[in-house]
């Protein structure tokens, strides 16, 4: 009788499913296999053999094909994502899908790509060849004097691109040999290390001292404090204990900047995951990490599920940014999931940040994590002033008060360098009709269109739609139109109208969408050579500008208003991170933050005493509300084509739930989504809340045993998140 084996297949259904082994290999865990499911061909992974099955085995199908002769998730991971699959109510089947490369998703080999050397052997004689052989003379020529040397294919390639055919004719000949190896990206440190300051060898002491064991460290150090040093040094520490080291950062465009410092100072293989890697390069670098190759590993979020045989150190940089949550699929928090692989590992893990997330300064007021403060910044330089301006009543050109453009002038005098920030891309965020009052709205969100000047379009930033800036109203036909509101678009042309002889760098995701036009960019940032540099967020944080002086906030009230309880909290970090930016060298910087609501306690908090008594009166509030980190939540999302389908069905979940529910549990809603209708289609929300995990995840796995047998469930989309970063 065949074997049976349980298969999780890339599905929104939760469990696993079973199957006949008929293949010749030993049923091994964690390998990739090809199975029928439904009318189609998948690619699952062996989660374990059984003895029995629920399932008449005249039903089941054979497994078709293996794809791996060891596992391309070990048992370690393998156990770990299955720990993720409960806590976030989440199928299997796509959890351990996300953890591949998508080559690996669709059967390719995990195979480290070689690359072909050629090497003359003795005995060959290149007078002996005939003399109308030139090319087969020249190449064998040009091995024999490397004698003996592996030459790569491309040298071969730049003498003649038909090399191929006479160089297999001298290997038949018997006087060349054909040897293929794996290319280690294989890094040579070129910088010697600074000196330490007092806090920052106390803190790679510590750190250092963790290796081989189980500690969690909040690194909680200023802008411009070095954290990065610590990190370089402990990394050092942990390679030559044979230690793999695995650094997360939120954005890609931290990636290369942390790249280049990193092989300034480290020796051995390091390797970058991120999405902007093609497919090919992501599953090099993901199988160097995985065979225990590289020694260092820096990445966004997905990094964190990579196999990492030797993982010594995990480093997570800017941990309280909210980049590290995946918004869709596999809703996982990576910093979350990289605690828990700490421990699984028994690893010591650093959170880097100079404006911890609340949860993390909980942890630390609960004696989960260990706090190493670094107070002051490396070398000269000091922090920077922070300045209220008060713009009511004053003129604005194009939202830039009079006072901050002379302020930015004076700093260009002196040679200074400028940012101005302002979170919105695009030149102005709506349209609007002067005499019917009408926005340029988008027909498939609840949400105005935001108008790009320089192609001429009006683009939905929500489902990326877009549509040709019309000539008038949509509604009445008038002319009069109004572009209401400011982005970096606007901002650049009237800084550059106002500075006409000043270079300018606008750095969004418009302007960076090119490859390699967000490093050019970064390049004149740094080395001064724009003199004024206008950004959203992408600049707020993990970038070092030397020349940077001023830095401009033009809005600095979204956050005080927004709809989300971490609005403020996201406020407070956005608004220090990107003042760090300013003075990082022996020049002081300045920090001007445009505002209509100067007496606001929280922004005079946040300016005169710092982001730690924010954070201390804010989470106060969260705590008297019984908001997160204080209680734990869950969002139930639902989408359809009808608003009544969503509502209808999130009713259904919440009769489940009452029918089921164990402990202490709030349900409220449900209710449409701040934003209705995204992408053509409506969203309603459940908020699930209680004061206790293990309750809030029991009721959640209860309802997942039903979810799927509920009436509505199959008119809808709907998503369970467990610890959302936003109500959005």
């Amino acid at each position: 009788m065949s074997a049976l084996v349980q298969v999780a297949v890339p599905s929104p259904l939760y469990g696993v499913f079973d199957y006949l082994w008929t293949q010749s290999q030993a049923i091994v865990p964690g390998v990739r296999v090809a199975v029928p499911f439904g009318r189609r061909t998948v690619t699952g992974i062996i989660v374990g053999e059984i003895a029995h099955t629920d399932v008449p085995v005249e039903k089941l199908k054979p497994v078709y094909r293996v794809f791996d002769a060891e596992p391309v998730l070990p048992g370690d991971l393998m156990r770990l994502l299955e720990w993720a699959s409960r806590y976030y109510h989440h199928p299997l089947g796509e959890v351990l899908s996300s953890a591949l490369p998508a080559l690996l998703r669709r059967g390719k080999p995990a195979e480290l790509a070689t690359q072909e050397f050629f090497r003359s052997l003795a005995g060959c004689d290149v007078q002996s060849l005939p003399a109308r052989a030139l090319l087969q003379r020249q190449l064998l020529r040009y091995l024999v004097d490397r004698a003996g040397q592996p030459v790569a294919a491309a040298a071969l390639r730049a003498i003649s691109t038909s090399w191929r055919t006479p160089v297999k004719s001298l290997m038949e000949r018997g006087w060349v040999e054909r040897v293929t190896s794996v290319q280690l990206p294989d890094n040579t440190a070129k910088a010697a290390a600074p000196d330490l300051l007092p806090e920052q060898a106390s803190a790679v002491a510590a750190i250092q001292k963790s290796l081989g064991s189980f500690q969690g460290f909040l690194l909680k150090g200023v802008t411009g404090s070095g954290k990065t040093e610590v990190y370089l040094r402990c990394i050092q520490e942990a390679q030559q204990r044979g230690f793999q080291s695995l650094i997360m950062v939120p954005e890609i465009s931290l990636t290369p900047q942390l790249m280049t410092r990193f092989e300034q100072r480290l020796s051995g293989c390091l390797v970058s995951l991120h999405s902007a890697l093609n497919d090919s390069e992501r599953l090099q670098s993901w199988l160097f990490a995985a065979n225990g190759l590289a020694d260092v590993v820096i990445g966004t979020r997905s990094s964190v599920l990579a196999p990492l045989p030797r993982l010594g150190l995990i480093i997570v940089d800017e941990e309280h940014d909210g980049s590290l949550k995946q918004q869709d699929g596999f809703r996982y928090h990576a910093r979350d999931f990289a605690l828990m692989r700490a421990r699984a590992c028994q690893c010591p893990i650093v959170l880097g940040t100079a404006t911890p997330s609340f949860e993390s300064l909980n942890s630390v007021r609960a004696g989960r994590l260990t706090e190493l403060p670094l107070t002051r910044r490396a070398g000269d330089a000091v922090p920077p002033t922070l300045a209220l301006m008060d713009i009511r009543r004053r003129k604005l050109v194009e939202g830039m008060s009079d006072r901050l453009i002379d302020a930015m002038r004076a700093h260009l005098d002196e040679q200074g360098q400028v940012l101005v920030f302002i979170n919105r891309r695009g030149f102005a965020p709506t349209l609007l009709c002067n005499d019917c009052g009408a926005a340029a709205d988008c027909r498939r969100c609840d949400a105005h269109m935001t108008v790009h000047v320089r192609h001429n379009r009006l683009r939905c930033h929500h489902c990326g739609s877009e549509r040709p800036i019309p000539p008038g109203c949509e509604s009445c036909g008038s002319t009069q139109l109004d572009r209401v509101g400011f982005g970096t678009e606007r901002i650049t042309d009237a800084l550059t109208e106002q500075f006409p002889d000043t270079p300018i760098a606008r750095i969004d995701r418009d302007s960076t969408r090119r490859k390699g036009a967000l490093e050019a960019q970064l390049q004149r940032a740094v080395t001064g050579e724009a003199r004024i540099l206008v950004g959203t967020q992408m600049l707020a944080k993990g970038h070092h500008f030397p020349k940077l002086t001023l830095v401009c906030i033009l809005d600095a009230d979204r956050g005080l208003f927004g709809t989300d309880f971490r609005s403020l909290e996201h406020m407070g970090q956005l608004i220090v991170q990107v003042a760090g930016r300013a003075g990082r060298e022996s020049r002081a910087g300045t920090v001007m933050i445009q505002t209509r609501n100067p007496d606001n306690p929280m922004l005079q908090t946040l300016v005169h005493e710092g982001y730690e008594a924010f954070a201390r009166i804010a989470m106060d509030e969260r705590k008297t509300a019984e908001l997160p980190p204080f209680s734990f939540m869950a969002l139930v999302r639902a989408e359809a084509a009808d608003a009544r389908q969503a509502h209808a069905f999130l009713q259904q979940v919440v009769q489940s739930m009452e029918q089921h529910r164990v402990g202490s549990m709030e349900i409220l809603g449900p209710a449409p989504a701040p934003m209705e209708r995204l992408g053509g289609r409506f969203r309603a929300q459940l908020l699930l809340q209680s004061d206790k995990r293990s309750t809030l995840n029991h009721n959640l796995a209860q309802l997942c045993t039903h979810i799927d047998h509920l009436p509505g469930s199959r008119k809808c989309r709907w998503s369970i998140d467990v610890d959302p970063v936003d109500l959005y």
